[in-house]
């Protein structure tokens, strides 16, 4: 059922939004403290950012955002960057559905669920300052960080086309002035076995060089009853290395390389329908598939920065990177020995990037100015085997794309209380799409090991052209009474560039050939940032309202003796929401962590194609938003007890809530998920010397069963293909530290 919220809302919910921050500020206010004087000393730290491409405080920032040091997660325990789904709200970040490390995200109900190479994601993800346009391989192992900080809402300016629903930050460690060696160990449930190792060192007075090595291996949850398979299982190696030569003070070069295999079996998905003969099995992790291949995902990349200090009041920055991967996978969607539905593909991919920018630190006007191009590569295919039509349909292609942008954001003190900011971006993507997909008698086609043969019908066999152009400006006016208390409002676009459907079936719906178009969101919101108590305790509020149009939506439906992919840009939608997140010092020992995020989203028009008639109808009163619950809630509790010559015990506890929410915008009884909650429990020792920790992680303590992906193809000739993929069970993990 949809929330009445109309469009005439939006003036009542900015006006609730600066309620709720004027409330925020009371205790920030009474103080009365001069914005000129020294913020409060807060015992809860600070947190350094990059949000808008330059250092800043957390706290001064007038853009949503949830930063996470390496200390807070290495206490909770976390294992990779899908556990931020657990404690920012408004976010969904999950493994893919029949992959082990593909990423699919979501923020404030904007994202991208179709993995397929080609698209484009709607949260971008970015690893020192580096734009990672894949998503396979993306679900990244934490270990040797700084920090993840994680921007809510359009950031169109600084970070471009891709980031209309937000952007993932993973900031990797400089190398310090002294050696560090890391060693650690972790053990845990269905014999997971890791080890972690990681180190800096200078080597001269201005070269230093740092690498690190993580192997993650683990049992699967279950099994893949056909094959014998470990099922959900964990097999990855990961590699940085980093040189970074500082000749002087005012300039630093640092040459960066990072590489990751993942050797994870299939996964595969669970029935959700059962039939006489064919029951549903009693574990969700358990499978019956029966299509076996190679399984084998991998990423490599290489970046350059050299930052130059021209002066005290200007840097320049260039940032260069190359990155390529290639996935060979297998899925079986019916999860049956047979060949009913079985889809062997390849994706593979390429990117060059460079970036370069000017950035100005005055006394009253700040910021950022560049340009940016990204030349890329993308390309896979494969087969849809049908064994009871005793049909192979094949599909295949590429999308070359060549990026061009120019950028500038800049902040003006007009007193010192007020600040205004003012910045633009105009992005130039130019693709070109090629797409083949042809039919062929018999099981499994000659491109995946089937007999050369003809085919015996081309379905599509195209390429074409398009130029996406847009200007993507953002405003925001910052008021500081005190230097405890940040007030902002801000407008923003996004726009997330348009592209050609890789599974595009012109028999089927001929307007495919033409690609699609593009999308776009425009933001507003108010926000408020506080410190209070005395630096005991902060509190970070936002209210947004989204008008987001030309949503790419990718429908798979069974159509005759085929599969049929379309994309179509539906129409319009309108998002609201609310989001908190707040810290509080209970005593010098104990604090309280906590996020909450609210979402109405619901779709004005929603244009779907009609396979029968040919036409275009609008269904809007039928659909929902996807991966969007309505309520993200996160408590934590962390409790540092330092017990003097014995070192500091660590004790952090944390329950996450996601109340109901469907994984396809068509609401599916058997797909859809309700609401749960998580419940995770962390201690860690950590000697005097610093030296070594010792730890303990629960995570789903309550071993909640809960969807993170499936698929839905009904009927008998597609073996009544209604799965689902799931999230992690109970583990618990122990894990040891030595630092020297």
């Amino acid at each position: 059922m949809k929330t009445s919220f109309g469009k005439s809302s939006i003036t009542a919910l900015l006006c609730a939004g600066t309620a709720l921050t004027s409330l925020a500020s009371l205790p920030a206010l009474a103080q009365q403290a001069p914005a000129q004087e020294t913020a409060s000393e807060s015992i809860l730290g600070e947190i350094v950012v990059t949000a808008r491409r330059r250092a800043e405080s957390l706290q001064d920032v007038p853009v949503s955002i949830s930063a996470f040091t390496a200390e807070q997660l290495e206490n909770a325990g976390t294992q990779d960057i899908t556990a931020l789904t657990k404690t920012t709200p408004n976010l969904t970040m999950q493994v893919a559905r029949g992959s082990n490390s593909t990423l699919i995200a979501f923020i404030r109900g904007v994202g991208q669920q179709d993995p397929l190479w080609g698209f484009e994601p709607g949260v971008g993800l970015y690893v020192d300052d580096v734009y990672v346009a894949r998503p396979q391989g993306a679900v990244l192992d934490i270990f040797d960080i700084e920090r993840i900080e994680v921007l809510r809402g359009p950031q169109g300016t600084l970070y471009g086309r891709n980031t209309i629903g937000g952007a993932v930050k993973y900031v990797t460690k400089k190398i310090d002035d002294e050696p560090h060696m890391k060693a650690k160990v972790q053990v845990g449930s269905y014999k997971q076995t890791d080890l972690i190792l990681s180190g800096s060192a200078p080597v001269t007075e201005t070269v230093g060089v740092s690498g690190a090595v993580a192997l993650y291996r683990r049992d699967g949850f279950g099994k893949n009853l056909t094959t014998g398979q470990e099922h959900y299982n964990k097999d990855v190696s990961a590699g940085r290395l980093s040189v970074e030569f500082k000749p002087n003070e005012d300039l630093f070069i640092r040459v960066a390389a990072d590489k990751t295999v993942d050797d994870s079996n299939p996964r595969h998905g669970y029935r959700l329908f059962a039939t006489p003969t064919v029951p549903v099995l009693d574990s969700v992790y358990d499978t019956r598939a029966g299509l076996t291949g190679k399984q084998k995902v991998k990423n490599q990349g290489v970046s350059g920065t050299i930052e130059y200090n021209v002066n005290d009041s200007v840097t320049v920055k260039s940032i260069t990177a190359y990155r390529d991967g290639r996935s060979d996978t297998v899925i079986d969607f019916d999860n049956l020995p047979a060949k009913i539905l079985d889809i062997p593909a390849y994706y593979e991919d390429d990117q060059f990037s460079e970036e370069l920018q000017l950035v100005y630190e005055g006394d009253r006007l700040k910021g950022v100015a560049g340009l940016y191009y990204m030349d890329a590569h993308a390309e896979g295919a494969f087969d849809t085997i049908l064994a009871l039509a005793n049909l192979t349909t094949l599909t295949s292609g590429s999308v070359d794309t060549k990026s061009y942008a120019a950028f500038a954001d800049f902040t003006y003190e007009l007193t010192d209380q007020v600040k205004a900011s003012v910045g633009a971006r105009y992005t130039s993507d130019k693709k070109t799409g090629t797409v083949y997909r042809v039919n062929y008698a018999g099981l499994t086609s000659p491109l995946f090991g089937g007999a050369a043969r003809n085919p015996t019908l081309i379905r599509s066999n195209y390429t074409n052209q398009r130029t996406f152009d847009e200007f993507t400006p953002r405003v925001s006016l910052t008021y500081e009474p005190t230097r405890d208390f940040t007030l902002y409002a801000s407008y923003g676009r996004g726009f997330k560039s348009g592209g050609f459907d890789m599974r595009g079936d012109v028999i089927s719906t001929p307007d495919t050939a033409n690609g699609y178009d593009p999308e776009l969101v425009d933001t507003y919101e108010v926000g408020s940032k506080s410190r209070f108590w005395d630096g005991r305790a902060t509190l970070n509020l936002a209210a947004f309202y989204s008008d987001y149009k030309g949503q790419q939506v990718t429908t798979q439906v069974p159509s005759g003796t085929t599969v049929v992919s379309f994309v179509d840009n539906v129409g319009s939608s309108t998002i609201k929401g609310l989001e908190a997140e707040g810290l509080l010092a209970i005593t010098d020992e104990l604090t309280a962590n906590f996020a909450i995020g609210y979402i109405d989203a619901e779709f004005n028009k929603f244009l779907r194609y009609n396979l029968t008639s040919k036409v275009y109808d609008n269904i809007a009163n039928t659909a929902v938003f996807q991966n969007t619950p309505k309520w993200t809630a996160n408590f934590g509790l962390t409790y540092a007890h330092d017990m003097g010559d014995a070192g500091t015990l660590t004790l952090t506890g944390n329950a996450a809530h996601r109340s109901a929410f469907s994984l396809f915008e068509f609401p599916n009884p058997l797909l859809d998920q309700d609401g749960y909650t998580l419940y995770d429990l962390s201690a860690v020792w950590t000697a005097a010397s610093d030296n070594w920790s010792v730890g303990l992680h629960g995570k789903n303590l309550g071993n909640k069963k809960y969807r993170v992906g499936g698929y839905n193809f009904p009927g008998a000739l597609f073996g009544d293909s209604i799965i689902g993929y799931y999230g992690a069970p109970r583990t618990v993990t122990a894990t040891v530290e030595y630092r020297f």
